[in-house]
């Protein structure tokens, strides 16, 4: 079986399947340990709605979709930032019947090389303290924590890196 990573209308099915895979993922593990129970559907649904992705869209960004032998398998989005030169990761995602197949890395270089089409130098990235997987491999990747970049109330973690 083989990775491969091509662009992603994010508007596309696969890539709204991904999304909702995602942040239903991400949001469940955030309102178990914090809340002790998942997202509840109205708020997925109202937050799925208001993140589109048209963040994700050339010439300002780009989504990228996964596969692993041909089938649909994760996704990552990368956007500049304004002013241009730094493009900020978002939406790591793989399926969990796929993770621990080394596509993790394989995608995240593939972010990086969009980000570099994009005219971009430098990458950056927020995560959560309960992401540990990704903090992990951010890490592995030679990704530096940085002083916090956003306003985001949910990242713990900033994570940037110069894309060579």
């Amino acid at each position: 079986m083989t990775w491969t990573f091509s662009p992603e209308p994010y508007d596309s099915p696969v890539a709204a399947a991904l999304w909702r895979a995602y942040y239903t993922e991400v949001s469940d593990r955030w309102y178990l340990l914090h809340e002790g129970r998942r997202t509840e559907p109205g708020e997925l649904e109202r937050e799925i709605a208001r993140h589109t992705g048209a963040d994700l869209a050339p010439p300002v960004g780009q989504l990228l979709l996964a596969r692993y032998g041909g089938e649909p398998a994760g996704s990552a989005g990368v956007r500049l930032l304004e002013g241009g030169g730094v493009a900020e990761l978002t939406r790591v995602f793989l399926y969990p019947a796929v993770r621990g197949r080394g596509g993790a890395a394989l995608l995240v270089g593939a972010a990086e090389d969009a980000a570099r089409a994009l005219g971009a130098g430098r990458m950056i990235l927020d995560t959560r303290s309960d992401l540990v997987e990704a903090r992990a491999l951010y890490t592995r990747l030679g990704y530096a924590e940085t002083e916090r970049h956003n306003t985001d109330p949910y990242a713990e973690h900033w994570f940037a890196r110069t894309l060579g």
